[in-house]
């Protein structure tokens, strides 16, 4: 994109994700003119423990806003969204007490496995049609109720990653009307109710220059939006550090299997039936690693990697996993090695994993209409392919990586006086050129023989 000065007024999308935070410069009809990023931490503390500090997050934020300045014209407003779940406790400041929990988190495992056994995930369920895991909040404030009672007496807000970015850039202390005070009883935290942020729909504020900022809807839903999903029955699928598969649809079914989440969306009467698998490219990192190898090779070893005789099953989150089902003892497995099996052909199988996971996602979701796709790791046409193979359908696979930033900027065009109109972003459609319905349907096999042993 273009870093030469523009007198074009633009609308501002940041996306603060896991391990980067983008921002990207729209024109009034949807056009992207500059984009600037920042890469962010995430420590593991501890076996299973992933943390992240706030403080850094928000001056990656301000830091990409600060460059966008500098190459763009006048900024009309500012939207924002950011991963979502885990706990970001904050004081009445917006100061973080502690290190951020990440959704990535496992140290809570124990508790929701309790949980479980007692009917109250299924309850949960029952109410919201959202399944609990171990790195969404409520099993994070019981954990810290038991093993850090002084930080939450110090708190003054249970927050998410955007809610915290809001508060810090304008002061206005904020989430999304998606919390039900009434699960806070049945989860036995009645008493830290007084940490629950305001609820507003898109909550907003001013920079100290007067620009306004508007807190868009968390990743998923963001995401939803900026690809273009609004038709019932159609899907996106996201491959980043999660592998985010979501179906709309016009009513949340707290009667079906326990699974996934329900979310509100930008219009009403249509919510996300959101599957999110805990490891989309993550697992991918993990095998390069293995073999020694780099993203860069990928486009080598798929073509020449065969995965003919090897199985994987793709969870190696050490929080277990939670789309389609919810089981934090879910690991990984790769079986069918032999001395003859090559560094490309482990990479392969993997790839061909993750893909069986997201058919399985989809499949749980309900998808029935057209399926879009985005996110880094379908920058490689080679994988793309893969997944229309395993999916058995055509996928249109976005241009760019800005679908989430762009989500956040319409949701801040939205409250601008005047209709802003973004036109759709380009894509590439994928046709299935090979069968795997075979090696599909051992892939199901196996991961209810592994549920019966975990």
């Amino acid at each position: 994109m273009s870093r030469t000065r523009s007198s074009e007024p633009v609308v501002v999308g940041v996306d603060a994700g896991t391990t980067l935070t983008k921002a990207v410069a729209f024109s009034v009809t949807g056009e992207p003119l500059a984009r600037a990023a920042r890469p962010t931490r995430v420590d593991r503390v501890g076996p299973g423990w992933y943390e992240q500090d706030a403080d850094l997050v928000v001056a990656s934020v301000e830091e990409v806003l600060a460059e966008l300045r500098e190459s763009t014209g006048p900024v009309l407003a500012i939207g924002v969204t950011a991963q979502g779940d885990g706990l970001w406790l904050v004081d009445a400041d917006g100061r973080p007490v502690r290190p951020a929990i990440s959704w990535m988190d496992g140290r809570a495992a124990g508790i929701v496995r309790d949980w479980d056994a007692a009917g109250l995930l299924t309850a949960g369920f029952r109410r919201t049609g959202t399944l609990m895991f171990p790195g969404a909040q409520a099993p994070l404030l019981a954990w810290l109720a038991a093993n850090e009672p002084e930080q939450l007496k110090r708190a003054a807000g249970a927050a998410y990653c955007k809610d915290v970015i809001l508060h810090r850039l304008t002061g206005v202390r904020a989430t999304d009307p998606t919390d039900q005070r009434d699960l806070l009883d049945l989860c036995g935290l009645g008493e830290h109710e007084r940490l629950l942020l305001p609820a507003r729909t898109a909550p907003s504020g001013r920079l100290p220059d007067g620009t306004p900022v508007v807190a868009a809807l968390y990743d998923l839903p963001a995401s939803a939006l900026g690809a273009g999903v609004t038709a019932v029955g159609d899907g996106l699928l996201i491959l980043g550090t999660t592998l985010a598969c979501q179906v709309l649809v016009d009513a949340v079914d707290t009667a079906a299997e326990p699974a996934g989440l329900s979310l509100r969306t930008w219009a009403e009467g249509r919510w996300l039936r959101a599957l999110p698998a805990m490891v989309g490219t993550a697992a991918l990192d993990w095998a390069l690693r293995l073999v020694s190898a780099t993203v860069a090779d990928l486009p080598d070893l798929l073509a020449t990697g065969d995965s003919a005789g090897l199985s994987v099953l793709p969870y190696f989150s050490e929080a277990g996993e939670r789309a389609p089902f919810v089981d934090p003892r879910a690991r990984g497995r790769l079986d069918g090695l032999h001395l003859g099996t090559r560094p490309a052909d482990v990479v392969r199988a993997v790839c061909e994993a993750i893909a069986y996971s997201a058919r399985h996602c989809l499949t749980a979701a309900g998808l029935s209409g057209e399926l879009t796709a985005c996110g880094g790791g379908l920058a490689t046409p080679a994988w793309a392919q893969i997944f229309a193979d395993v999916l058995g359908r055509p996928i249109r696979v976005l241009a760019g990586q800005e679908v989430g930033a762009r989500g956040a900027a319409l949701a801040a065009a939205a409250a601008l006086p005047g209709d802003v109109v973004f036109a759709p972003v380009p894509g590439i459609v994928y046709e299935p050129q090979t069968s795997y319905e075979d090696r599909y349907a051992r892939y199901l096999d196996h991961v209810e023989q592994a549920r019966n042993t975990w």
